[in-house]
C-alpha cells in the first residue's frame, strides 16, 4: 500500500488546542467494524457498549515533563533537549535542537545549575545518548524545571498539566500521553467495574517516534521506533480468562494494542514479558488478542492511522473520518474519540 493512501483533508479549525473541561464529555463516534455503520454518541455513552464478559486494556504508563532547555557550558548557546528512552541508570536517548550545537562531550546546564549532562554518543537518526549529574531524586527536579512536552500541533499553553494524564497514570517514562484514555474518569472506570466489566494494564512508554512522519512512500520500507512496554501476570491471566469466558479485549489505545499483539502467541494468550517493541500494524494485519478498539483521531498518513485501518478496514476508517469532519469532531490528542467495536 502506498502512503498517499491513507491521506485525508482536515481543517486546521478541527485540531483541538486544549482539553474538553469535563474528560468524559467528548464525543464519541462508534464505527462496526464488520457493518462500517456509524453512530454518534458522548464518551460517557461508552458504558452501553461494553459486556460483562469484556475486558478493557489500559495503558498506565506517565507522561514525565520531558522538556528540557538549558545552556551549553563552554559557549552559553542555548539547546533545548526532549528525553526519548531511559537506556540506563542517569543514560537517556534524546532528542536535541540545535543539534549541530550538541557533539560528543558536550555539557549542558539546567535549571540553576541543579542539572547538568553530558553527550555520550551521536545516534543513528541523529538523536544523542547523553548521561545526566544531579543531586538528589531525577523525577522530582523533572517537575520543577521540565515542561510538558506537547505534539507540534497543539500552539496553546497547557493551563493544568495533569489534562495530558490519563486519571490512572502510574509509571512515569513518556513522552506522549497514551490519548485515548484521557476521557476515562474515575467514576466513569468504577460503573465500569460495577458493571462486571474487567480492567487490566500495561505499561508502554510512549517515545516521540509516534509523531514522527512517514517519509517512504511504499509503506511496508517504513521502519518503526522502539518503544519500552511490560505486562505482569495478573493482568495476563485477566486478559486469558477473559477471552476464554469468550469476552471481547478491547483496547484502550493503539499503544495498548502494539503491546498485546507483540508478546501474544500464535493462539492469542499472552504472557508476562519486559522488552522492546517495534512492531508496525497496517492494513493485512491479523490481529491475534484485540477485538475492539477505543482511540482518537489520528493525523493523515500516520502509522496509527494505519493501525486502526487494519482493524476496520482502510475504507471504513477513511468513511468514519469523513463523517467526523462534516459533524466538526475534534481531531488528535485532546480531541474526542472513536469506538471500533466488533
Amino acid at each position: 500500500m502506498e502512503l498517499k493512501d491513507f491521506y485525508y483533508d482536515l481543517p486546521e479549525e478541527l485540531i483541538a488546542q486544549k482539553p474538553l473541561k469535563n474528560r468524559e464529555e467528548s464525543r464519541l463516534l462508534v464505527l462496526d467494524k464488520n457493518t462500517g455503520e456509524i453512530q454518534h454518541r458522548v464518551f460517557k455513552d461508552i458504558i452501553n457498549y461494553l459486556k460483562e464478559e469484556d475486558c478493557l486494556v489500559l495503558n498506565d504508563t506517565k507522561v514525565i515533563p520531558a522538556r528540557l532547555y538549558g545552556f551549553k557550558k563552554d559557549t552559553g548557546a542555548k539547546i533545548e533537549i526532549v528525553l526519548l528512552n531511559e537506556v540506563a541508570d542517569s543514560q537517556w536517548e534524546v532528542l536535541v535542537r540545535p543539534g549541530k550545537r550538541v557533539q560528543k562531550g558536550c555539557r549542558i546546564i539546567f535549571g540553576d545549575n541543579e542539572l547538568t549532562c553530558e553527550a555520550l554518543d551521536i545516534l543513528e537518526g541523529g538523536n544523542r545518548l547523553i548521561r545526566f549529574d544531579y543531586e538528589g531524586i531525577f523525577l522530582n527536579i523533572l517537575d520543577r524545571i521540565g515542561i510538558m512536552p506537547l505534539p507540534p500541533y497543539i500552539k496553546v499553553k497547557l493551563e493544568d498539566k495533569e489534562r495530558y494524564q490519563t486519571v490512572y497514570a502510574k509509571n512515569p517514562g513518556s513522552a506522549a500521553a497514551p490519548t485515548a484514555g484521557l476521557h476515562f474518569t474515575g467514576n466513569l472506570l468504577e460503573e465500569i467495574r460495577n458493571k462486571g466489566i474487567k480492567t487490566a494494564y500495561t505499561t508502554l512508554n510512549i517515545g516521540l517516534g509516534t509523531f514522527r512522519p512517514v517519509k517512504v512512500n511504499n509503506i511496508e520500507e517504513h521502519k518503526m521506533h522502539s518503544e519500552y512496554y511490560e505486562i505482569g501476570q495478573e493482568s495476563c491471566d485477566i486478559i486469558n480468562k477473559a477471552k476464554e469466558n469468550g469476552g471481547r479485549i478491547i483496547s484502550v489505545g493503539t499503544t495498548a494494542s502494539r503491546v498485546l499483539e507483540t508478546m501474544a502467541d500464535a493462539n492469542g494468550k499472552v504472557s508476562p514479558y519486559k522488552g522492546w517493541t517495534d512492531i508496525f500494524i497496517y492494513p493485512g494485519y491479523k490481529f491475534k488478542v484485540v477485538d475492539a478498539l477505543i482511540t482518537n483521531f489520528h493525523l493523515p498518513e500516520s502509522t496509527l492511522l494505519m493501525l486502526v485501518s487494519a482493524l476496520a478496514g482502510r475504507e471504513n476508517i477513511l468513511k468514519a473520518y469523513n463523517q467526523a469532519i462534516l459533524q466538526r469532531y475534534r481531531f488528535f490528542s485532546f480531541g474526542d474519540a472513536m469506538l471500533i467495536k466488533s
